[in-house]
């Protein structure tokens, strides 16, 4: 077996070119369609160009700027030979996609060529953040898994609910217990009625 594959990376076969795209591009790119069209529905653009058409836009946007973003980070990683996690990824990628973007934004908004100080602000602007977002999103990850796990329960069996809800999940034991309180009780309130009617 490939020592690769053992240390969890991606496995040398050929489908390697395609491992973990969808938890790495198409799930970002997904997430950041759905914000999209949340920040449409607050927009003050709304009442201008319709809540349909505006969030429509932004959601696209959204999607099509993460997409790009998460790709090139993806491009970079490959290239570098680094593991997903790697910041200097995220700031290349950054960069080269603000650059691009940010030219393609002026040029095709305002119709005339943006220039390199457009493409070097934007660079900048998409490699701080996307740095920013990734750095948040490792920093988040543990917090998140202990979470799912508290909810989920170690082995991802299925929900849990927590100690405090007054729902609870009963096993055997206790629900045997219950059924008995309540035929006890059904029992007693068929007597009081029984009692009700002779007197």
């Amino acid at each position: 077996m490939d020592p690769k594959t053992l240390e969890g990376e991606a496995p040398s076969s050929s489908s390697s070119s395609s491992y973990g795209w969808k938890e790495r591009i198409f799930i970002p790119a997904l997430l950041a369609g759905i914000v999209g069209g949340g920040v449409g529905l607050v927009s003050k653009h709304r009442k201008i160009h319709g809540l349909a058409n505006i969030s429509a836009t932004y959601a696209t946007n959204f999607a099509i700027v993460t997409g790009c973003y998460y790709g090139a980070r993806e491009i970079v990683m490959r290239s570098r030979l680094s593991h997903p996690d790697d910041l200097l990824n995220s700031a290349f990628a950054g960069f080269g996609t603000g650059a691009i973007l940010g030219r393609l934004q002026v040029v095709l908004f305002l119709g005339i060529l943006g220039g390199k100080y457009g493409a070097v602000k934007y660079s900048v602007i998409f490699s701080v953040v996307g740095t920013t977002v990734d750095y948040a999103t490792i920093k988040l990850k543990p917090v998140l898994r202990s979470y799912t796990e508290s909810i989920l329960g170690k082995d991802g069996a299925g929900f849990k609910w927590p100690e405090w809800s007054p729902i609870q999940v009963l096993d055997e034991e206790k629900l045997a217990a219950k059924r008995a309180r309540e035929k006890e009780l059904y029992s007693q309130r068929i007597l009081g009625k029984i009692n009700k009617e002779e007197s």
